[in-house]
């Protein structure tokens, strides 16, 4: 929790420490406000009641309630401005947190996880802010100052009261001892609800041609059923609390008037009045002292699960992460340059490299391309350029500085990248091809738009650049937004365009025009490809065949297949042997 505290600003502290001005204001006149209601007790048992006594106290505890009431209003207002300010302090630093993390931070997490630490954890964080703060310093303040009182009155109404709110104390402590446990795992239900049921609404095209809903709605009720019981546990035992504390209220009343009784007895007729008093101050006093703990118990059922957000909202802030920012923003002679050097990459220490000892160079303009089988470590091998990964051992350079020296920002800034699976954005097509830092103008984005091939098909449409694109471009075909994707690479003017299997959803004449256009339009422009079409890569200036993890053999199309084995393989699964005989000649 103290990391969480760390996070308050300024302002933030000072309407902490106005809370508590209030909150110390507050007890003073509810407590003032019993002194007076003793006072007219005992003025009442004397016999010695007056129109302007009564009024006169009445009057005093008018404005202590009126005071109180001031007080309790700003100290809500407060409170709600402090929960409100840390919820979004917390929610940016969690997404700016997460957006620093590479890819092997990111697959520490699971989605679902993340998506519940930014939102459920951060609201339950937000809650206990909310609700708790002033509770949490009201109860232990109005306690002390209500003991200090009770100790005024005689030792045997002292006693017995210390007794019973010790046993109500050990109550307490042991309800929400047994009930961590229980929180800790209410967030890790939610994690796995969310899972579910992110899983379920991405894949409902392949539930319903599988006609899966009733195994889905089995797998969800499953886990609802976990949290479901889960939260009952935790329920059945809270559910002692309330009783508990209506048990010792009653029994404290029941003692100190019992205990008074006896002492009547023993009391002159002429103080008698003044023990009525005491006796009527006292049972206010120890209700006080009572509802303090009640504030804490109807707050206590918050508390546990609020610390296991915390601990997991700092388990996103404890990551390290892997990747550090080099220093190197300048600009470079060479442009558009890019060297292995003895690479070789394991995904954890320890783990068996995926890729080894791969060594290469691509030239400004070239066009380089990678094959081979699935598996055989093509994806992670372009994910090291822009340092997605790190390499294990090794160098990655671009414009002969090596990756890790750049700052991320420059370095992706000479990187166009096309990952695999087509990624749109909620927006219109010219917000997703100008996305981030691209400052793309109209001329940029009508040439990326021809060059991939989309110009036609963005035309058709009734806004063109300005049509609305759905949630994960959901409203565009496969080989749609697959194009759409390329042209935002196209659009940033970048030295070095990374295609990784971008290709898949195009058909062959629209995959021949695209590179045909690429080549005419874009000369100066380095271009990596991974694909698993020979088509595809037919006229590159450079192929590389990967065979597990390792560079099976580097040449053009002709030289391949004379000299490379696991490239021949590859061309005879997709051609005829006499296309392939041909192609050898």
């Amino acid at each position: 929790m103290l990391k969480i505290l760390k996070r308050f600003t300024l302002k933030d502290r000072l309407f902490a420490f106005f809370i508590m001005i209030l909150i110390i204001t507050q007890v003073y006149f509810d407590l003032k406000l019993l002194d007076y209601s003793a006072n007219l007790a005992t003025i009442a048992s004397s016999g010695d009641l007056s129109l302007e006594r009564v009024l006169t106290n009445g009057g005093f505890m008018m404005l202590c309630a009126l005071v109180s009431l001031v007080c309790a209003i700003l100290t809500g207002f407060c409170s709600s401005k402090i929960s409100a300010n840390i919820a979004r302090t917390l929610r940016k630093d969690v997404f700016n947190k997460v957006q620093s993390f590479s890819l092997n931070e990111i697959n520490y997490f699971s989605h679902a996880s993340l998506i519940t630490r930014t939102t459920n954890d951060i609201v339950q964080i937000q809650m206990m802010f909310a609700m708790g703060l002033a509770v949490l310093v009201k109860a232990p303040v109005l306690a002390i100052w209500s003991i200090a009182r009770m100790s005024s009155g005689a030792w045997q109404w002292t006693l017995s009261s210390s007794i019973i709110i010790a046993i109500v104390i050990i109550t307490i402590i042991i309800i929400i001892g047994v009930c961590i446990p229980k929180f800790k795992k209410v967030q890790t239900l939610t994690d796995k609800l969310n899972d579910i049921t992110k899983e379920n609404l991405s894949g409902i095209r392949v539930i319903r041609a599988y006609n899966a809903n009733d195994y889905q709605e089995q797998k969800f009720d499953k886990a609802n059923k976990n949290m479901a019981d889960n939260y009952l546990a935790i329920n059945r035992r809270l559910a002692f609390l309330q009783p508990t504390m209506t048990l010792a209220m009653s029994s404290i009343t029941l003692v100190i008037y019992w205990i008074g009784a006896y002492l009547m007895k023993t009391t002159p007729s002429n103080e008698q009045a003044i023990l009525i008093g005491s006796m009527q101050a006292f049972t206010q006093y120890v209700i006080q002292v009572v509802m303090a703990f009640m504030m804490i118990i109807i707050i206590s059922s918050m508390i546990p699960r609020t610390l296991v957000c915390v601990r997991r909202v700092n388990e996103v802030f404890d990551t390290s992460v892997i990747i550090k920012d080099g220093e190197f923003s300048q600009d470079t002679e060479i442009k558009g340059k890019v060297e292995f050097r003895n690479v070789s990459f394991s995904y954890e220490k320890g783990e068996e490299e995926v890729i080894q000892n791969i060594s290469f160079i691509a030239n400004k303009g070239e066009t380089v391309a990678i094959i081979g089988a699935t598996g055989s470590g093509k994806t992670t091998l372009v994910n090291l350029i822009p340092r997605f990964y790190d390499v294990t051992s090794g160098e990655v350079l671009v414009d002969d500085i090596n990756v890790k020296d750049y700052k991320q920002e420059t370095l992706h800034q000479k990187i166009g990248y096309v990952s695999q699976t087509a990624v749109l954005f909620k927006g219109d097509i010219e917000s997703n091809l100008n996305l981030g830092d691209n400052n793309a103008t109209k001329e940029d984005i009508d040439l990326a738009l021809e060059i991939s091939q989309s110009l036609d098909f963005v035309n058709k449409l009734d806004k063109k650049e300005k049509a609305f694109v759905a949630q994960l471009g959901s409203n565009f075909s496969g080989g749609q937004k697959q194009r759409l994707n390329i042209a935002r690479a196209l659009a940033r003017k970048p030295e070095i365009v990374i295609f990784d299997d971008s290709f898949s959803a195009l058909d062959f004449k629209t995959d021949k025009n695209l590179r045909l256009s690429l080549k005419e339009k874009l000369k100066d422009t380095t271009t990596i490809i991974v694909a698993q079409r020979i088509g595809t890569i037919i006229n590159a200036d450079k192929i590389i065949v990967l065979e597990d993890g390792k560079i099976a053999g580097i040449g053009n199309h002709h030289q391949l297949l004379n000299d490379c084995d696991a490239y021949y393989q590859i061309a005879l699964s997709q051609l005829s042997k006499e296309e392939i005989e041909n192609e050898k000649e």
